[in-house]
């Protein structure tokens, strides 16, 4: 490791060993380590279309049975992939800071997986299915069913509830971010000391409001990614390397401090 890149690890351990309130924004980068499939860029394509194609409203509208087929792929590909160091990094430094919220722009659930519990999920989760029927005021709702790669992944599920179909619970192209998540993720951002923005070019609003969010209170901003993104130019630390490599020698430094 470059001696210019271990010094700043070293100095993002000491600070964050001294915050107690830090937030952490993870994007598809973290997850490609894994081997999760982007879907953006050059080669980010299902059968020969793009995702907008059947991930939207008006797609699942227009032929539901192709939308859930797609999804059906998306998570027997997600059952083949395991959580990498990045994500389990992630889940030691939320036991070492008093305060630690991780807001992921990531719906494959390898955060819970690697052990993170205070996570806020701003694009969903493919892991759950969301009743189409009825309407948001019925109370109470209908349940969201959380499904595992042991179940069927192969059969539209309906509501257990008011035997609607139900869709895979993320936010689709064209849809407005959960906005109960999207609050407690700004909350978070903005009383935050520090924020670390791994795997994402933070490039992509709303979300990409959250880390300016955060350095317009005062926050130290981290930014740890392969190459060197558009947010660098207003971040405190760039960290470059894959977030596996940088996340787990941040907490190892830290760990070291401590003994």
């Amino acid at each position: 490791m470059a001696t210019e890149l271990a010094n700043n690890i070293r100095q993002v351990a000491d600070m964050l060993k001294e915050a107690e309130r830090v937030c952490c924004m993870t994007g598809a980068g973290v997850s490609a380590e894994s081997g999760v499939a982007t879907f953006r860029g050059h080669g980010g394509l299902w059968e020969g279309r793009r995702p907008e194609e059947v991930a939207s409203p008006e797609a699942f509208h227009a032929d539901p049975e192709d939308v859930w087929r797609f999804y059906f792929w998306r998570r027997k590909k997600l059952a083949e992939c395991k959580p990498n160091p990045g994500h389990y990094a992630l889940a030691r430094l939320e036991g070492m800071i008093p305060s630690f919220t991780l807001v992921t722009q990531n719906v494959d659930d390898l955060h819970r997986v690697a052990g993170s519990e205070r996570i806020i999920e701003l694009h969903g989760n493919v892991w759950i299915n969301r009743c189409t029927g009825g309407h948001p005021s019925d109370e109470p709702p209908c349940p969201d069913t959380r499904v595992t790669p042991d179940d069927v992944l192969d059969e539209i599920p309906h509501c257990p509830k008011c035997g609607a179909m139900m869709r895979p619970g993320v936010v689709w192209f064209g849809e407005m971010l959960p906005s109960d998540e999207f609050a407690a993720a700004v909350t978070a951002a903005r009383d935050c000391q520090v924020m670390l923005v791994a795997g994402t070019s933070a490039v992509v609003h709303p979300a990409a409001s959250i880390a300016t969010w955060a350095a317009d209170t005062g926050a130290a901003i981290v930014e740890i990614n392969p190459e060197a993104p558009p947010l660098s130019s207003a971040a405190d630390y760039c960290l470059t390397g894959p977030s596996g490599e940088i996340l787990p020698a941040i907490v190892e430094a830290m760990s070291a401090a401590s003994a």
